[in-house]
């Protein structure tokens, strides 16, 4: 063991109890300034990771729109052909548009998508996020009156006032000529399932009808507005799509998901990196402790200074004595600020603390995950911080001039 090293942790624990409480502050400044940026971070991972999940469970990997045209006919030969390219599981085609829903006590604007029941299964999470009744849209009898089934979401079934069995209407004026006195054309639908993924956007605004049932109301015969897809990874989504785009001859836009959502994950991306900056500046104001902490440290050690330098010790070793005291600051500040991050991730997961509002956020509930970069990221910064901010206080203790200190 080097002796400037001994002396630096002999230093810790002795001198003078301002200098001491000054030291154990830094400590905690440092922790805390560690503890929040490994938090925050995770807390980022894991409302980023939460967004993409439900996300895709919901929408699509890949999603495929028509070019030059509002429809697209041969959907079915279309499906083979991309189900076919390398890193494709599976692939759905869906009407998508907007509508007016009435219940006998409310009513709204909404978003239906007319979907295939067999094909959706394999290309997104439908039925797992299917809590109340069946993923069916199995018809009904009623009065010589075929009425065909709905999936509803769970906040709009909830502001409409329906269960299931209920039902309700629809109204659409697409493919309608608005310039004459024409009204819309109005579906009747009952509810055989309730659907809550998580997400208040999608609860609130979307149902799902049949396929069929969404051709009819539409007005789009053999038909469909969209086709997407289901990958074997997601992380693959820049690379099947260009190959995708390649096999259908460059005729449709195919849009991955990161692209889709472009705007949310690269918001929650600047929002990681400006709150890291923001640790850095409390990890300096720490930094500035440590400065004033050794300062403190030289003036009450001058006279074993001296002593060192009478016994041979070069300005060089004294420097490192001082640094080795601000790194050692830094490796009890960095081990209890991961020690209480982890913590507080623990708490967080398992209590779930910290909510949000649903009709604001994506998401209710607010998860932590943990990445082990993200953790050595800030300890290898607030390492840099505490080794700069050695340097002056070190330098200025190497100074120290012997026959000054033996003169006193």
């Amino acid at each position: 063991m080097k002796y400037e090293s001994f002396i630096a942790r002999r230093y810790m624990r002795s001198g003078q109890i301002f200098v001491t409480v000054s030291t154990w502050i830094t400590i905690l400044g440092v922790m805390l300034g560690v503890a929040v940026v490994c938090f925050v971070m995770s807390l980022h991972n894991g409302f980023e990771s939460e967004i993409r999940t439900r996300l895709l469970g919901t929408t699509s990997h890949v999603t495929i729109f028509p070019f030059n045209n509002e429809f697209i006919s041969n959907y079915n030969d279309l499906i083979d052909t991309i189900e076919s390219v390398e890193g494709v599981e599976a692939a759905s085609a869906f009407i998508y548009y907007k509508v007016a829903i009435s219940s006998a006590s409310n009513g709204d604007g909404i978003i239906i998508r007319g979907i295939d029941i067999e094909q959706e299964k394999r290309t997104s999470q439908i039925i797992q996020n299917v809590t109340i009744g069946d993923c069916s849209f199995e018809p009904i009898i009623d009065e010589d009156d075929t009425i065909p089934g709905m999936i509803i979401g769970s906040n709009l079934a909830d502001r409409l006032g329906v269960f299931l069995g209920s039902t309700v209407f629809l109204y659409s004026l697409k493919g309608e000529n608005l310039h004459r006195n024409t009204r819309p054309r109005v579906a009747k639908f009952y509810i055989t399932g309730i659907l809550e993924t998580g997400m208040y956007d999608f609860d609130s605004q979307m149902a799902y009808i049949s396929l069929e049932s969404a051709q009819k109301l539409f007005q789009t015969g053999h038909t469909v507005t969209t086709i997407h897809l289901k990958l074997k990874d997601v992380f693959y989504a820049k690379e099947v799509s260009a190959a995708i785009d390649s096999t259908l001859g460059f005729r449709y836009d195919v849009v991955p998901w990161y692209e889709l959502h472009r705007n949310l994950f690269e918001w929650i991306e600047i929002e990681k990196k400006v709150l890291f900056l923001g640790f850095i500046l409390i990890v300096l104001v720490a930094a500035f402790s440590i400065i004033s902490t050794l300062v403190l440290l030289t003036m009450e050690k001058r006279g074993e200074i001296g002593i060192l330098k009478t016994m041979g010790s070069t300005p060089f070793s004294i420097i490192r004595i001082f640094v080795s005291k601000g790194l050692s600051i830094a490796i009890y500040g960095v081990i209890l600020g991961w020690g209480l991050a982890l913590t507080c991730a623990y708490v967080q997961n398992h209590y779930k603390l910290i909510n949000l509002p649903a009709d604001i956020y994506f998401i209710s509930y607010l998860p932590i995950e943990t990445h082990l970069f993200d953790f050595l990221l800030a300890g290898g910064v607030t390492f840099i911080i505490c080794f700069l901010a050695s340097l002056y206080p070190a330098y200025q203790a190497s100074r120290v001039s012997v026959i000054e200190v033996l003169r006193k």
